[in-house]
């Protein structure tokens, strides 16, 4: 099962993240093999870290509460709030197999909350080849039975365009965009 996790910093936590940056990675690499995607998300300046996104493949909602929890920023206090959903990987593929690369253009997490019958549950048509998607899916309940929103991981120009990969932006109590980059430990 696929879940996303979306931690939020608390305001003025970054010597804290900072501090921790090696702990992060330590526990990210014990889950190297599930991961399907994950990096920090920006302020719109691009210069302060504002949380840290990751989408796992795990046995079970526990399991992803676990990860969500036990990690080193969240145990140290780093975030205010996390988000932790059931999600499905439409792509079927992962953020390192994405066509685009690592580098060039503007990334964005787009996180929509809905409710009642479902939408957006595939990318859209002229995504299909997923050069600008890298991540893409519905958000579910624990069960899966339910959906509870659509969130995407895109390269678009800016953040409107981004959350224009939402095609029915009406069925959304609300539509967030991040600034969002790749993570992970950088290579040398």
């Amino acid at each position: 099962m696929e879940f996303l996790c979306y931690h939020r910093d608390r305001p003025g936590s970054m010597p804290l993240r900072q501090a921790l940056v090696e702990a992060h990675w330590a526990y990210m690499d014990g889950f190297a093999d599930r991961l399907i995607a994950r990096g920090p998300t920006f302020d719109p300046a691009g210069e302060t870290c504002t949380g840290s996104v990751h989408i796992v493949d795990l046995p079970d909602a526990a399991a992803a509460r676990a990860f969500a929890f036990d990690e080193p920023n969240y145990q140290a206090g780093a975030y205010r709030d996390v988000l932790v959903r059931r999600w499905r990987n439409t792509l079927g593929r992962t953020m390192w197999e994405f066509p685009g690369g690592r580098e060039g253009g503007h990334r964005y997490l787009v996180l929509g909350f809905g409710e009642g019958e479902p939408v957006d549950l595939t990318p859209p048509a002229d995504a299909v080849d997923g050069e600008d998607l890298v991540a893409y899916g519905p958000l579910l309940s624990d069960d899966g039975t339910a959906w509870v929103g659509t969130a995407a991981l895109v390269r678009a120009p800016d953040a409107a365009a981004a959350a224009a990969v939402l095609r029915t932006p009406g069925r959304y109590a609300g539509i967030e965009v991040h600034d969002w980059a790749f993570g992970g430990r950088p290579t040398a």
